[in-house]
């Protein structure tokens, strides 16, 4: 695969868009965007477009909600970055596509890959430029790079990962691409996180909870409600809630919701 004359650009997440805004100043020509569709934001029935949608408006490139029109974009190059659907063998076959992958593939193919490295205490992680073939995340490896994954929130890390591939994928743009190498190493696969994945469990160890934290969600009960905790700290081997979110509630600094709620003695989360 050489560098493309044109490029079909397929995401919607905040990271995307920073790679898509990337490539536009840096003098890539992008024929297409596709994008999920407009969602209701808010109480008003308001419908607001995907962060990736927001910058090809900006940028006066046009918008699709469907994979298909890929194929008569005149694109030579699809880009594909937290797009979240399948594309389909008969567009591949018209138009290759690759895609930047926030993991060190072969670990933590599909749709989480961020969050697992995070939840299974994976000192680092990584972004793949790789190639999109019909089998989930199964293309071979254009270029990579490794990255510490650290104290950071799934944001802080998922924003750096999108700094570093879109680095690498500029890079191959320029130089071209080459063959990319097969996958080799044990597979495993990074389902969706699901509310029972971010439910704290205080029997496992401190440092067990403080991954879910970090990953955003994590949610325990008080009372019969359900119950967030936004961050935290650890103090000699315990765990101590420092910004929490009751049911219905705003944010709230944790003394400041213990002072409220007037713990009775023995009272915790379960």
């Amino acid at each position: 695969m050489n560098a493309s004359e044109s490029i079909a650009f397929l995401g919607s997440p905040e990271v995307s868009a920073s790679t898509l805004t990337a490539l536009h100043e840096a003098g890539h020509k992008i024929s297409l965007v596709v994008t999920a569709p407009e969602r209701r934001r808010g109480r008003g029935g308001a419908t607001s477009a995907t962060p990736v949608g927001e910058i090809a408006q900006a940028l006066g490139i046009p918008v699709s909600h469907n994979v298909a029109d890929v194929v008569d974009a005149g694109a030579t190059l699809g880009v594909v970055v937290a797009f979240g659907q399948i594309i389909r063998p008969h567009i591949l076959d018209r138009v290759p596509m690759v895609n930047i992958h926030f993991s060190l593939l072969p670990r933590w193919r599909g749709a989480a890959p961020v969050e697992r490295a995070m939840l299974a205490g994976d000192a680092e992680t990584g972004v793949c430029i790789m190639e999109v073939v019909e089998a989930l995340d199964a293309g071979g490896v254009y270029a990579s790079t490794r990255v510490p994954i650290g104290d950071r929130s799934a944001h802080e890390l998922t924003t750096e990962l999108g700094r570093c591939g879109t680095s690498l994928l500029l890079d191959c743009l320029t130089r071209g691409f080459g063959r990319p190498e097969p996958q080799q190493g044990e597979v495993t696969y990074a389902a969706k996180i699901l509310a029972d994945d971010l439910r704290l469990d205080w029997s496992e160890p401190a440092e067990v909870s403080m991954r879910q934290i970090r990953v955003g969600g994590a949610w325990t009960t008080f009372r019969g409600e359900r119950f967030r905790i936004h961050d935290a700290r650890i103090e000699a081997g315990i765990l101590v809630p420092v910004r929490v979110q009751p049911a219905g509630k705003q944010v709230l600094k944790f003394d400041d919701w213990a002072r409220g709620a007037r713990l009775v003695e023995s009272e915790w989360f379960l």
